[in-house]
């Protein structure tokens, strides 16, 4: 039995009006087809070109292992140049990823190549990311420390993408003081027999393709699967909902401190009881 997933709507293009209206205000998320045709970056962003303007860049790298005591804050698993990178991309299967890369720090010459999009959000322009990775490699399910509006925009080949909002957290073996659920978790093919709450789940799912964009709304659980190898760039919009601006607050000024404390007191320990406590908490309360 597969996950209970919608597909997410499709739409060519949309107005400000139009998606405040039905996307915004309830929340819901939304996949825009057509919007970005008319950026250089609809034409010019591949990897072949990443690398001709970013190659002698050394970069952050990401896996799917499992969270250690020892690693901090998103701290990188390895480090590489883009043109490395790119060509391992190219070239064979890899779980390496690249997260939360800031583009207009790194590379300034590639906010030519777009605009702000006005959907009617106020977007956080210091903050554009770019996201990497090859065939099949993965994120864990995880939500945003500040539960920002998001706008995904996919850049070459195909990306599985699956939501869900944060009514669905007691399903989803959510890891308390921390912003994933358990890593083990395959949720492209999850194993319902060992993870039964994720049944009671309900979620969305899409498929993106180059040059669309997806909208997640505040705070929702995202999980990325490369289909093909290939990039996105996130813009953020700050959270206006105030039960949302109050967790991200507390995210980040006290959950994350907390977590990062008893790392440092109880090491691994510290972990595994969060990993236990993420399966009794799910248990309890389905």
């Amino acid at each position: 039995m597969p996950l209970n997933l919608k597909q997410i709507p499709r739409v060519k293009t949309i107005s400000k009006a139009d998606f405040i209206t039905h996307y915004f205000k309830p929340q819901k998320p939304v996949v825009i087809e057509k919007h970005i045709t008319d950026w250089p970056a609809y034409s010019k962003w591949n990897l072949d070109y990443i690398k001709e303007v970013a190659g002698d860049k050394t970069v952050p790298l990401y896996d799917d292992r499992p969270v250690h005591f020892k690693d901090g804050f998103n701290q990188p698993h390895a480090k590489m140049k883009m043109s490395d990178y790119v060509d391992l991309l190219k070239t064979q299967p890899t779980k390496y990823r690249i997260f939360l890369w800031n583009i207009l720090k790194e590379v300034p010459q590639l906010q030519n190549d777009f605009t702000f999009p006005d959907f009617g959000l106020r977007l956080m322009k210091k903050l554009p990311m770019l996201f990497f990775g090859g065939k099949d490699s993965h994120t864990f399910m995880h939500y945003d420390i500040d539960l920002a509006n998001i706008f995904h925009f996919h850049f070459q080949g195909k990306k599985q993408c699956i939501l869900f909002n944060q009514k669905q957290n007691k399903h989803l073996y959510k890891v308390p003081y921390s912003l994933i659920t358990r890593e083990d978790i395959d949720f492209n093919k999850p194993d319902l027999t060992k993870w039964p709450a994720l049944k009671k789940a309900k979620g969305w799912t899409c498929e993106l393709n180059h040059g669309e964009i997806l909208y997640m709304p505040e705070g929702y659980w995202h999980y990325m699967r490369y289909i093909t190898p290939g990039f996105s760039m996130s813009l953020r919009a700050i959270a206006r909902n105030p039960k949302n601006i109050a967790k991200a607050l507390y995210n980040v000024f006290i959950m994350r401190n907390i977590d990062n404390l008893m790392r440092r007191i109880k090491g691994q320990k510290w972990i595994d009881w969060k990993n236990n406590k993420a399966i009794a908490n799910t248990h309890r309360f389905n």
